[in-house]
């Protein structure tokens, strides 16, 4: 059986294609990705460099350089290689994957459930980023661009239907044994220290070389995530006051940054690093600068007391994470102050990041709350946030072009069948990811069944592809006893587009009978993200316009 539905693959150069989730035939392997970056962001430890002598005990550990690309699983089976991330998106076609699938061919394995990163390797030898894989991987631009990607595998789910060997060090053997000799297709690079001095020498040899990070792993002290710190410097744009013992001193602050359209975005709060002196003139301080906002955010059930957009400070932070442990990105309210009314309104909520372990470092008052030194930038060097380029007040995309649309009925028992394709042209992939460029939507209305209505959609980026696909539907539906009702090519006929729905935090599964998307509520809280595998138990369908 194959892994995925072939139909349901959008074509994205050459012999390369990508689908949502509903494209499996095994809907577990999703369930899968999520449940082991779940796992994973749990059991992970983050630590800066300075923690390594502080808090790693004496024990012999596995480290390994952090590999900064997208966390994915490898599916194998029935000679064939597929990838699969937490957010639901398959792969198909890489270069990689037939590597991969030779390799484990190769070593007489049958089918197998593998995790590693996606990343992109620079023919310069430059430093890989997420950033590269994102944009390889999405719209591809050559073939050197397919080629450029590879997989470091770390863990193993399962291989022939049996879970991973019991310690790291056997599975790390077993990876090796089949991928040991890849050319785009391997395990992570790693080493046993004996020591946390011998951690400490290869974290900073590795970091020294431009690499993100180690991971580090131990059968007696856990897993741990090691990484520099970031400093961010922010506005201060609202506060709470502690409780109980703490009444009368700051409890944390609540931060934002400016987009280039001058609107401030929020990206965290902040609540460690502060004296207990800092903690009461703050407050005292910021309670002279509160100001009306239409807007509420709240921690542990305290509402913020929003102030005067006056305030930088700088705060270092061990990492930040643009998703949630399922994939799904991150967002943050974006707030407009209103310097004639001295009061924040409501912009929207746009992708951003979670903020781990920040702490504050110091009041910046050689810095002031404007574009350049609080740029929204200061977080898209580390990590990739989609439409921070854009203009939050006048969010709307590109109108879509109706190219076909054909409706037939038919006569049973007295009542009247009706059924409808329509295609269009949505003009919005290369604005953002969550659009297809083309889309096909079948509607089968029939009274006489216990649901009456079914609805399909089919997407592609290719015009041949699409054509395809509405072809295979047409044949399949309105072929014997359909009369045709409306039939035309209207080119011209324009479908109003919407502005972009708020991004969501959690997206529905993708079914074969498809409903066009609704909006979530976004979560208060950024989930932590996973970078490299702790060993769990293993037991996005793409927005379209509205007709």
């Amino acid at each position: 059986m194959s892994l995925v539905h072939q139909n349901r693959l959008e074509i994205k150069l050459g012999g390369y294609s990508t689908a949502t989730a509903a494209a499996l035939t095994d809907p577990l392997h999703h369930q899968m990705a999520q449940e082991y970056r779940r796992v994973l962001g749990t059991h992970m430890i983050p630590l800066d460099g300075d923690d390594i002598r502080k808090r790693l005990p004496a024990c012999t550990y596995h480290v390994s350089r952090k590999v900064d690309g997208e966390f994915c699983l490898l599916i194998f089976q029935d000679g064939m290689a597929i990838t699969v991330n937490p957010g639901g998106t398959v792969r198909v076609g890489l270069p990689m994957l037939a590597e991969a699938a030779k390799q484990m061919k190769a070593a007489g394995v049958k089918k197998g459930v593998i995790a590693g990163e996606l990343y992109f390797v620079h023919a310069d030898g430059k430093r890989p980023r997420v950033h590269d894989v994102s944009r390889a991987a999405r719209q591809p631009e050559s073939q050197s661009d397919l080629d450029a990607l590879h997989f470091a595998a770390f863990d193993i789910i399962e291989i022939d239907g049996k879970p991973a060997p019991e310690t790291f060090d056997e599975t790390f053997k077993k990876l090796t044994s089949i991928f040991g000799k890849g050319e785009r297709v391997g395990t992570v690079e790693g080493f046993w220290a004996k020591s946390p001095a011998e951690v400490e020498k290869y974290f900073e040899q590795w970091v020294a070389q431009g690499a993100e990070g180690v991971v580090v792993r131990s059968e007696a002290a856990g897993l741990f995530k090691i990484k520099p710190r970031h400093t961010i410097d922010a506005a201060v744009i609202g506060f709470t006051e502690g409780i109980d013992d703490r009444q009368g001193m700051l409890h944390d602050l609540l931060l934002a940054l400016k987009r280039s359209d001058g609107t401030l975005h929020i990206i965290g709060r902040v609540g460690g690093g502060f004296t207990n002196d800092q903690r009461r003139d703050f407050l005292s301080d910021l309670k002279d600068r509160v100001v009306p906002s239409d807007y509420v955010e709240v921690n542990e059930q305290i509402a913020y007391r929003m102030v005067r957009p006056e305030w930088v400070i700088e705060i270092s932070v061990l990492d930040v994470i643009a998703q949630s442990t399922r994939g799904t990105p991150i967002t943050k309210m974006v707030l407009d102050w209103n310097e004639k009314e001295e009061k924040y309104e409501i912009v929207r909520r746009l992708p951003m990041v979670g903020l781990i372990s920040p702490q504050f470092v110091r009041k910046r008052d050689d810095k002031s709350v404007n574009r350049h030194d609080l740029r929204v930038q200061q977080i898209t060097d580390i990590v990739e946030v989609s439409m921070t380029d854009r203009d939050a007040r006048q969010f709307s995309l590109n109108k879509s072009q109706i190219l076909k649309r054909e409706v037939y009925t038919k006569v049973m028992k007295g009542q009247t069948l009706v059924r409808k394709l329509v295609m269009w042209k949505t003009n919005k992939e290369l604005d953002s990811e969550d659009f297809p460029a083309y889309v096909i939507h079948y509607t089968d209305f029939s009274p006489n069944r216990k649901t009456p209505l079914d609805r399909e959609i089919r997407v592609s980026s290719s015009r041949e592809q699409i054509d395809e696909l509405w072809k295979t539907l047409f044949e399949a539906n309105l072929t014997k006893g359909w009369n045709p009702v409306a039939s035309a090519s209207a080119p011209e006929i324009p479908v109003p587009a919407k502005a972009i729905p708020e991004p969501v935090t959690e997206q529905p599964a993708v079914t074969a009978v498809a409903e066009l998307p609704k909006k979530r509520a976004a979560k208060k809280k950024s989930e932590p993200e996973s970078a490299s595998p702790a060993k769990p138990k293993t037991s996005r369908k793409k927005k379209t316009d509205k007709e």
